[in-house]
């Protein structure tokens, strides 16, 4: 992937970059790639490895070089658990890593906490994907509290749209220091799906994995893992599920998140469901093969609501609300919570309607242009 780390000058700022789970490694690999190449920076990645293995994958995939790694996962961790010890290994990198900045991504335990560390030894934290806001501390859980002390923190915020500069506004922060660059995922995403459009053989090996996917028939493409979702909402989600599936003309891909949680509702529910296919949780590359086969999209992911519409597949969002809400105002995704009934007319609606299928699926994405990560650095470079 062409990572280079530039000879150490005295005249460089020296950049922490820190992410623990797969979509802020997912997030962060451009940026990390353009900020290696930048003449104003020495950048250093710090990985928390609050999911370990499946940071590791995407590790794996785009050759990141690793400077610190914390290592902080174990098994039936709690919040408690990621929180302390993050906020105690960031401790120790910083005193060795002595940046000038550090760099978070978005909303999670990692970039919370690595924020505060910054914060307690007095070093400024650029904020990736700043300002998304649902309005409700207490969804997604705990994501917005995350990314309120994120931002509260942060210096330099660099938001994906217009809307979440003006959330920043809206709460006081400086104007000046908000810049308005796309979402770095949509970079990361163009990178790999142009590769795989480039690569037959990596295509072909790739839907190898999948001998089941039956070519006369719509996918429907499923995640759900979300903690609000956990009483009562996956239940409802897999009995529409099981009513889409009744339809001769589909077959439901799953892949099924490994918390306990969601694992053994999912499987009590939908094993041995015709036209249902439960599946591990995938790869990056698996996971992009099957959202550019799928017909449609139906999640609670923040990320997926911004990579399906990127390669034109309409997503039903199986949330009350959305901190991503201008996919809703675009017309490229449609909040339908987790309601039976709801899921299910929009999704059938979808599927025999072609001028509302296409209503969705050519709609202009508004979450970037594959260019967010060269504006962060630019950016960065000129206001440090």
């Amino acid at each position: 992937m062409n990572f280079v780390s530039p000879i150490p000058r005295p005249n460089r700022q020296r950049l922490l970059i820190v992410f623990g789970t797969r979509p802020e490694a997912l997030k962060c690999f451009p940026v990390a790639q353009a900020a290696l190449r930048s003449p104003h920076f020495d950048t250093q990645i710090c990985v928390t490895a609050q999911h370990r293995e499946m940071v590791d994958q995407v590790i794996a995939l785009t050759g990141m070089p690793v400077d610190y790694d914390l290592d902080v996962m174990s098994p039936g961790q709690s919040l408690f658990d990621v929180t302390a010890k993050v906020l105690k290994g960031m401790e120790r990198v910083l005193d060795e890593a002595k940046p000038d900045i550090v760099m978070v991504q978005g909303d999670t335990t990692t970039a919370m906490t690595a924020a505060l560390a910054a914060f307690y030894k007095r070093i400024p934290v650029a904020h990736i994907e700043a300002g998304l806001r649902s309005h409700n501390i207490d969804s997604p859980f705990p994501e917005e509290l995350n990314r309120l002390i994120a931002g509260n923190i942060a210096t330099w915020h660099f938001a994906p749209t217009i809307e979440a500069k003006q959330n920043l506004v809206a709460e006081g922060k400086d104007a000046a220091r908000i810049y308005v660059t796309g979402n770095t995922v949509i970079d990361t995403l163009l990178h790999f799906s142009t590769t795989l459009d480039e690569d037959k053989l990596l295509s072909a090996e790739l839907g190898a994995r999948f001998p089941f996917l039956d070519q006369s028939k719509k996918l429907i493409l499923v995640t759900g893992h979300r903690r609000e979702n956990f009483d009562g909402g996956i239940d409802r989600i897999c009995t529409a599920l099981k009513v889409l599936a009744t339809r001769g003309d589909v077959q439901i891909v799953y892949p099924v998140h490994p918390n306990p949680n969601v694992r053994s509702v999912v499987e009590a529910q939908l094993g041995g469901v015709p036209n249902i296919h439960l599946i591990g949780p995938q790869d990056y590359l698996p996971f992009l093969y099957l959202q550019k086969r799928s017909h449609l999209v139906l999640t609670d992911s923040g990320g997926v609501q911004e990579e399906a519409p990127s390669l034109g597949k309409p997503v039903l969002v199986m949330r009350e609300n959305t901190e991503r809400p201008e996919g809703v105002a675009a017309g490229t995704a449609r909040l339908v919570g987790t309601d039976i009934e709801q899921i299910t007319s929009n999704a059938i609606r979808l599927l025999d309607d072609p001028a509302a299928y296409r209503g969705m699926a050519e709609t202009h994405n508004p979450y970037g242009d594959g260019r967010a990560s060269a504006r962060i650095v630019e950016e960065l470079a000129r206001h440090v």
